[in-house]
């Protein structure tokens, strides 16, 4: 386990530069404008009037989730998440598992923020534009965490500003309508479950911090504070945004809008704030691609050590401490992705891959004793159980082809230790 000096290390090993303000923020930019800019109406089309009910659950889950995570952070401050956890607590197989579930889900939500980026910046050549803002953001990423850190402050303070003033302008506009917060007939358990797993992927960006443990000063203190706080103000922007576009818009219509704070602005007699959350989306979703490639990056980084991936991918560059060589090739990866990808079912895969990274997280939590600080029992009980039941309430398009996906992991798994074995 790596020590928390903020001395020099091996040249495989990470600097210490992140304080609690600083990763807060870096969840703060994975999370924000994921649910709000391209999972809520998705969302909305499934639950219905049981929306809410929806973002709940999702909640609850993500909550347990983060307390799970956050304890075995600060047990075990390295590079990798839940594969360091999953490896430590219950073996290798189920590290490597969760690091692929991770890889391939979170690759999926890069995606998916890029595509987002596209079809607000530019929607007829989304694509495009999607591509380029990858190789953007990996360039920043390139040159160092504090300087991604500082670019993920500016993003979220402009995407905060923008969703005030989407609240406040649609709940004073006269158009709100309480009533259409109530719970109607088209709310069904399925309805609202397979929601609150497509509302999960707005979430789970409090995983980036914790993937960030090796670059965090202090992870023991540091990492258990950030996680409940990034969450904690997510939630409370999620909701505000949820409860000021149903007012307007009602379940039905959200459901069906392509841009549904651009779509709520409108319908508030507002048509001239609308550029402005167009330009508050796209903002968001760069926030969110920003962090989640520095979180790919560093479980990539934490399987190359260990050689499940190429192990040339382990380098950090010597002088702007950052595994380049991992963020060029998740960069290089998600590039490809979004130049053929679709923004839903981008969001259905990256859910079902980031629950079973999270089911293992909380098995692993429930093996840590009192000394280490293993959270009360039913906490890691609540997070397994829930990711498995919001894993297969997911659209069944997203279930075969994630199921599909970690099966393939598995067997390359197999193949690799039947190689090694072969040798000896």
């Amino acid at each position: 386990m790596p020590k928390s000096s903020s001395a020099p290390g091996p040249p495989e090993a990470l600097r210490r530069r992140l304080g609690t303000f600083d990763a807060v923020v870096i969840g703060l930019g994975s999370m924000i404008g994921a649910g709000i800019f391209a999972a809520l109406a998705p969302a909305a089309h499934a639950a219905g009037s049981g929306l809410l009910l929806g973002l709940a659950l999702a909640a609850v889950v993500a909550y347990c989730n983060a307390t799970s995570s956050a304890r075995l952070a600060a047990r075990y401050p390295a590079s990798g998440g839940t594969y360091v956890y999953g490896r430590e607590r219950l073996g290798d197989f189920w590290g490597y598992l969760a690091g692929w579930a991770f890889i391939v889900g979170k690759t999926a939500s890069c995606a998916a923020m890029a595509l987002t980026v596209g079809s607000y910046v530019w929607p007829g050549q989304s694509h495009a534009v999607a591509v380029g803002a990858v190789v953007a953001l990996t360039a920043v990423d390139y040159a160092g965490v504090r300087k991604a850190a500082w670019l993920t402050r500016v993003i979220v303070a402009v995407v905060l500003a923008v969703l005030a003033a989407v609240v406040a302008a649609t709940l004073t506009s006269g158009h709100a309508r309480a009533g259409r917060l109530d719970l109607g007939a088209d709310a069904t358990f399925g309805g609202v479950l397979e929601a609150a797993g497509l509302l999960f992927f707005a979430f789970a960006g409090y995983a980036r911090i914790a993937t960030l443990g090796e670059e965090v000063r202090d992870p023991a203190r540091t990492i258990p504070r950030a996680v409940p706080m990034a969450l904690g103000i997510t939630l409370v922007v999620y909701a505000a945004v949820a409860v000021s576009v149903l007012a307007v818009l009602g379940s039905g219509g959200l459901g069906e809008a392509d841009a549904p704070l651009a779509d709520a602005v409108r319908a508030a007699g507002l048509p001239g704030l609308a550029p402005v959350v167009r330009v508050g989306a796209a903002v968001a979703a760069l926030g969110s691609l920003l962090a989640l490639i520095l979180g790919v990056s560093r479980t990539t980084l934490a399987m190359a050590r260990d050689r499940h991936l190429p192990h040339v991918l382990a380098a950090v560059h010597p002088r702007f401490g950052v595994p380049h060589r991992a963020e060029l090739a998740v960069g290089a990866v998600v590039a490809v992705v979004a130049a053929t990808a679709d923004v839903r079912g981008a969001i259905g895969f990256s859910s079902f891959g980031v629950l079973a990274y999270y089911a293992i997280a909380n098995a692993a939590a429930w093996t840590l004793t009192p000394a280490e600080g293993r959270p009360p029992r039913l906490v890691p009980v609540v997070g397994l159980a829930g990711c498995v039941v919001l894993a297969f309430a997911l659209p069944i398009s997203s279930v075969l082809s994630g199921a599909v996906v970690l099966a393939a992991g598995v067997a390359a798994y197999g193949a690799r230790r039947a190689w090694a074995a072969s040798r000896r």
